[in-house]
């Protein structure tokens, strides 16, 4: 796992550690000490903190103009026994939906399993964003984490599933992304109706 790195081909659009409307402003990662794990294995020194001690994170891009970000994560997203969603929400997401970010893209390709709770923080960050035309969405997600996710109901607040996998973000420019995943968004809503 310490091999796996964050997106970085964005980099030369935004780094969240230069971005004064960013919680992680003026974070400095060590390129070279491993310090974090997950499941006794070091991860790389360019995942962001956030919290929660199995899953991890890099906030690849945020337009605020646009209203959204871009969130990579990695590890284990462990609600039960961690409240990684406490963290993430609190820490994260708050301080974002300060700054005027109301769609969520997590890419969730590196979050190796879920393990759910309820869902009590997932409603309260859909809340807070649905009125100004908000949401979150979980792309590339594995098929068992889509199956823990779906066993705590957490489809009433968030999309994921099949649909909005298989899909090859990482050579796409932020914008293009954005717009894929609410194309997809939109034919998943023309299907259930």
């Amino acid at each position: 796992m310490h091999d796996i790195e964050p997106h970085y081909n964005w980099r030369d659009r935004y780094i969240a550690s230069e971005d004064k409307n960013s919680p992680f402003y003026g974070r400095v990662n060590d390129e070279f000490r491993f310090t974090n794990k997950v499941y006794n294995y070091f991860i790389h020194p360019q995942w962001d903190d956030f919290g929660s001690s199995t899953l991890y994170m890099k906030l690849l891009f945020a337009d605020y103009e646009e209203g959204f970000a871009v969130i990579e994560l990695i590890g284990e997203w462990n609600d039960c026994i961690d409240n990684d969603v406490m963290y993430l929400k609190r820490k994260v997401v708050d301080f974002l939906i300060d700054q005027g970010i109301k769609k969520y893209i997590l890419i969730c390709e590196n979050v190796l399993n879920f393990h759910g709770s309820d869902n009590s923080y997932y409603e309260e960050w859909y809340e807070d964003i649905i009125e100004e035309g908000g949401w979150i969405c979980l792309v590339n997600t594995l098929d068992h984490v889509i199956e823990e996710m779906g066993d705590t109901h957490l489809q009433q607040y968030v999309n994921f599933g099949p649909h909005f996998n298989n899909f090859n973000w990482r050579p796409q420019k932020p914008k293009i992304v954005l717009q894929v995943v609410e194309d997809l968004m939109e034919s998943r809503q023309r299907l259930l109706n």
